[in-house]
């Protein structure tokens, strides 16, 4: 149905709990033009990672739900510690309404590249307590060595636009090499965290180029391709697609560090400010 001129023109929802998700959003725009998105960036309660599940998962729902109310088609989450957190419960919440985490893609690609099957996940606080990632790549490769390491200094570096620089290596240096040290057959490192792919150039440094680095963007956006495909609810060939961008706080903020994550310029009056 996706090859005619029938299909759902509603958009794709996609939140996160700040800008790191728009890697998603940009991976998902960049396989499928035609589907028109909104997108929420839960600035005003920024980081997620550092906070209770239960209070995630209530975040994550209210996001959710300004989504749905807007008549999305599908829902991602485009943040690791929300999918981790509440991806269930908002699968309940909002059945049928398709919802896709980033954490089960995220680790199908870290199965599929690492060679010696020993894998180190860098995320927030909240994911790595969660053992998701863990759960999900130890599903899929038994026998895997899977070590996690909380490295939530990473998201206010990216929220500050910090992608780069001897300040954002030695950051990385100060997380990721006793890992290394500590099992030199790591081969793979997950980038647990929709904000992590910015600072890659600086991590891969640290880790040299015989570590995989994955993220989840592009593997998440396969599956929603995959998942609209399935059920007949891709947009139609004409559609003309159609983007709309909204923040709980600091509209101004949130296109300055966006634009870095969208990987175009984001003008703040193209932000709408919602409150959730």
């Amino acid at each position: 149905m996706a090859d005619t001129d029938d299909g759902d023109s509603a958009p794709i929802g996609v939140f996160d709990s700040g800008v790191g998700g728009l890697t998603v959003l940009r991976a998902i725009r960049e396989r499928l033009p035609r589907e028109s998105l909104i997108y929420l960036g839960d600035t005003a309660r920024l980081p997620y990672g550092t906070k209770s599940p239960r209070v995630v998962t209530r975040y994550a729902e209210r996001s959710a739900r300004v989504l749905v109310e807007r008549g999305v088609k599908m829902l991602v989450i485009a943040c690791n510690t929300a999918t981790a957190e509440a991806l269930p419960h908002l699968e309940r919440v909002f059945a049928p309404l398709p919802v896709i985490g980033v954490v089960e893609p995220g680790a199908e690609a870290a199965c599929a590249r690492s060679r010696s099957g020993h894998m180190l996940v860098v995320a927030t606080e909240g994911t790595v307590r969660s053992g998701a990632y863990r759960r999900a790549i130890e599903a899929r490769r038994p026998g895997a060595v899977v070590h996690s390491a909380p490295c939530s200094l990473f998201v206010a570096l990216a929220e500050e636009g910090w992608v780069d620089g001897p300040i954002v290596e030695a950051v990385a240096r100060r997380y990721l090499e006793p890992e290394l040290l500590e099992d030199p057959a790591l081969d793979c490192v997950v980038l647990g965290c929709t904000h992590f792919p910015v600072l890659r150039d600086a991590i891969a440094r640290v880790v040299g180029p015989a570590v995989e680095l994955v993220d989840s963007a592009v593997t998440t956006a396969r599956v929603v391709a995959d998942r609209l495909r399935s059920r007949g609810m891709s947009a139609p060939r004409a559609n003309a697609a159609a983007l709309s961008l909204m923040a709980t706080d600091a509209p101004t903020r949130f296109a300055r560090a966006g634009a870095v994550f969208l990987g175009a310029a984001i003008s703040e009056d193209e932000v709408e400010v919602v409150d959730l």
